[in-house]
């Protein structure tokens, strides 16, 4: 930040001192991009003209007053694409390959000769065709996997997806998926969209993974489609409340996989993080176009058209 430094006056703020902070500010670089005290600070923005998180999902900071206002919102989105997807592969190999089993033997002394399965040919649906999305299909392709993805828009010849379906028709595609994967925006539309049903709608054998938001999932669904087997496993990195409670269920589930919202954080991503604001506010001082405008009504940063045939 000393770069910004000779170049304006910064406040540095906990979430308590933020509506001090917050007034005569410009701009606001959200750095704790899991805290909710910009609502409540918002009456002392008064002159504020720019918001960045330090995120890609935004729904932190989108609500209302911002939504109606004139501030431009921007987030971090491509520092965590390829990390995320590398914890989906891996995710996915750990699943079939039963790594977690393995080392459970291991501390048991135990040899128990096993097989394993093949992840190439497997069908992957990843939900949320955004960059991260995109990293994942690439890298889930490049293993050998079979991707599709589904999003606003159903369309055929995706460069990274192939075939991308309609998330308003997500049950009726859930059927042939070996691993469905979680990335979507949290908006009204895909909050709460893993429910009973779509569980109900995946074939026994399937694995879900989530590395969007704990809120696109209803979790007591999840629990029961799990114990129930309607669902092989799960790898989760998000959840609805956060950290995971002590007596959640998931903890101790020998199907599930959990990680405390660390998919995308690799070593230095803080660093990254801060680098990014700094490139945009540069951009800023000299008048130029922001990088990564969040649409507020959309909820996200668009995506340009991609070819398709």
């Amino acid at each position: 930040m000393r770069a910004i430094e000779a170049e304006a006056v910064v406040r540095y703020t906990d979430a308590a001192g933020l509506p001090e902070a917050l007034s005569g500010a410009d701009v606001l670089f959200v750095y704790d991009f899991l805290s909710t005290a910009v609502p409540g600070a918002w009456h002392a923005a008064d002159r504020l003209r720019w918001l960045h998180i330090a995120s890609a999902g935004v729904d932190p900071v989108l609500f209302p007053g911002l939504r109606e206002s004139d501030v431009v919102l921007t987030n971090s989105r491509g520092v965590f694409d390829d990390a995320i997807a590398e914890y989906v592969l891996g995710v996915i190999l750990a699943f079939a390959k039963g790594f977690a089993r393995s080392l459970d033997l291991q501390r048991e002394s135990r040899w128990l000769h096993r097989e394993s399965e093949r992840v190439a040919g497997r069908e992957v649906l990843v939900v949320g065709t955004g960059p991260i999305g995109r990293a994942i299909a690439r890298l889930l392709r490049a293993a050998g996997l079979r991707v599709s993805g589904a999003g606003r828009r159903a369309r055929t010849g995706d460069p990274d997806f192939g075939d991308v379906h309609s998330t308003a028709e997500l049950t009726e595609h859930l059927p042939a998926a070996d691993y469905v994967v979680a990335v979507a925006p949290l908006t009204e539309q895909t909050k709460g969209m893993f429910d009973a049903a779509a569980f109900a709608a995946m074939k026994p054998s399937a694995r879900f993974v989530n590395v969007g938001r704990g809120e696109l999932v209803v979790t007591s669904d999840l629990v029961a489609a799990l114990a129930g087997g309607e669902l092989a496993g799960a790898a989760l990195d998000v959840f609805e409340t956060e950290p995971l409670p002590a007596d959640s269920p998931l903890w101790t589930m020998e199907n599930v996989l959990v990680s405390p919202h660390m998919s995308g954080d690799f070593v230095g991503w803080r660093n990254t993080l801060v680098e990014v604001f700094r490139e945009n506010f540069g951009r800023w001082v000299a008048g130029k176009p922001l990088h990564n405008v969040v649409d507020k009504q959309l909820g996200y940063v668009p995506s340009p058209e991609v070819r398709t045939r």
